[in-house]
């Protein structure tokens, strides 16, 4: 017998206590970068295909339950797996890809297309500006100043002595006298640069006489909105991450897969794999009911110091997207601009049947008149150049009015696809008295948010995205039902009203350094 009472079998090893050694602690378990474990999972489930559970992922790589699900989440976030929910309560892993990336390639096409159209605009930008200032600016002083050289020719034109004409010098002098004006008035960088605002504006400070704002925009940046239309506002990459955040904070640390669709309005598909990769970054845990409803719980987010109850955003359908103005500009600006381009347009088609070449202009500037110039030449400068840009710029505003209903209609699918999503989420899992959701309801939802009735299959199509099934005990008419996202609702209630305040608190203050 030993000291403890055991009994020792005859010639076994003494136990540890019994030689004076401390008995063995356990420490506590070392979790594996995320990383390293989806790495080792990837060798593991290579060529492995259909669902598989932790347990499943655990045994065939050797990894701990824990270090298993943090890297199952990171591979589900990479490579757009997908997360299912038994009614046992376990989560299920299907990668649809494998380990690959199929969609890569296309991405990186679509990126480097993307970037060469944003290069390419940008050049075309530049070209613009630059043109602006040469075509609608300089290219009309040159074409003014032909024609005062040409009423000084024709005064002058009973006196043959080219080399003393007061008439040409003149004629210079008011052509540099008009560029000089036109130049300080259009020069983007000028310091007098005209913005084309209404004159009772210009003695009230920043604002006009009627308290309506001062138009500072720039000339050159209206033409630029004429030829390209408006700027569009830079996006917020992170915008769906916040949402998503203030929709966490809002709903009691507890949220779901709808929740998620009715705030960035990204499908179920694009939503899946965004939030395992929230979990990742935000601390955030699964949880699944008993039915196999799938609740995302971020108890860490919760937390702080204001006392006032986090606000909801506000859903995706609630702000209509419209398609933006074709210039932005005023018309008598439009007018403008039109004027300016269609007169170096009429003019490049004078110059070309009047053969003004560099040199028949440096005739013309001397004094020759218009009817004794040579018919020979191409005029280049002043007519092919002039005509080919005037065009093209005539064609970019024109090209984008003609594409204007493509667009149009792209809008409309979008809204008519988001009001299908109110008409659901605000359906599913709602109290006794609501209507139900039929097809017709949907179809009406569409049409009222596009302006436009759907076709058969785009409602389909979305419904079958959102997981819908048709309800073949319903009566009269088609019917959908929804059993993940019903189970997801009750699932979420069930959590947020078991949810406690104190996961909000950040605490009591128990040190500060400027005490």
């Amino acid at each position: 017998m030993d000291e403890r009472g055991d009994a020792v079998p005859t010639g076994a090893a003494a136990p540890p206590w019994n030689k004076g050694e401390r008995p063995l602690t356990l420490k506590s378990p070392k979790l594996m970068e995320a990383r390293r474990a989806a790495g080792i999972l990837k060798s593991a489930l290579r060529g492995h295909t259909g669902d598989l559970t932790l347990a499943d992922a655990s045994a065939k790589s050797g990894l701990p339950l824990r270090d298993a699900e943090s890297g199952l989440h990171l591979l589900v976030s990479e490579h757009r797996g997908h997360l299912k929910a038994t009614s046992e309560g376990e989560l299920l892993f299907r990668f649809p890809y494998g380990f690959t990336k199929p969609w890569e390639t296309r991405t990186r096409l679509t990126r480097a297309l993307q970037a060469v159209l944003r290069a390419a605009a940008g050049v075309a930008r530049f070209v613009v500006r630059a043109w602006i200032a040469i075509v609608l600016i300089a290219y009309v002083v040159i074409f003014v100043g032909i024609l005062i050289a040409q009423l000084f020719a024709r005064s002058n034109s009973d006196s043959r002595n080219h080399d003393d004409v007061p008439g040409s010098f003149a004629g210079y002098f008011l052509f540099r006298l008009v560029l000089d004006a036109i130049f300080w008035t259009f020069h983007p960088f000028s310091p007098f640069v005209w913005t084309a605002e209404p004159a009772w504006s210009s003695s009230y400070g920043h604002r006009g006489a009627l308290g309506q704002r001062r138009d500072e925009t720039p000339f050159y940046e209206k033409v630029n909105r004429f030829f390209f239309g408006p700027t569009p506002a830079p996006r917020d990459p992170l915008e769906a991450e916040k949402l998503i955040l203030a929709e966490i904070r809002a709903q009691r640390g507890r949220i779901g897969l709808a929740d998620v669709m009715r705030v960035t309005g990204l499908s179920r598909d694009e939503a899946d794999p965004l939030m395992a990769r929230l979990m990742l970054d935000y601390d955030g845990t699964v949880d699944v009911s008993e039915e196999g409803g799938i609740v995302y719980q971020f108890e860490a987010i919760r937390r702080t110091t204001g006392e006032a109850p986090a606000r909801a955003p506000a859903p995706v359908w609630a702000k209509r997207e419209e398609l933006p103005p074709l210039t932005g500009n005023g018309p008598g600006m439009n007018a403008l601009i039109v004027a300016l381009n269609g007169f170096n347009l009429l003019m490049s088609l004078y110059a070309l049947g009047a053969h003004l070449t560099l040199d028949n202009l440096g005739l013309l500037a001397q004094g020759v008149p218009m009817a004794e110039l040579p018919a020979t030449g191409t005029a280049v400068a002043l007519g092919v150049v002039p005509l080919v840009f005037s065009l093209a710029l005539f064609a970019l505003p024109l090209g984008r009015a003609l594409l204007r209903p493509l667009k149009q209609r792209r809008l409309a699918r979008r809204n008519g696809r988001r009001a299908v999503l109110r008409a659901i989420l605000t359906r599913v899992g709602a109290r006794q008295g609501r209507e139900p959701i039929t097809e017709a309801v949907l179809q009406r939802a569409w049409q009222e948010a596009a302006g436009e009735p759907p076709r058969s299959e785009e409602i389909t199509r979305e419904v079958v995205a959102l997981g819908g099934d048709v309800d073949l005990e319903a009566g009269e008419g088609i019917r959908y039902r929804f059993p993940d996202l019903e189970t997801e609702a009750k699932a979420l209630e069930a959590e947020r009203e078991a949810a406690s305040e104190e996961e909000a608190r950040a605490g009591k203050v128990i040190f500060s350094s400027d005490a």
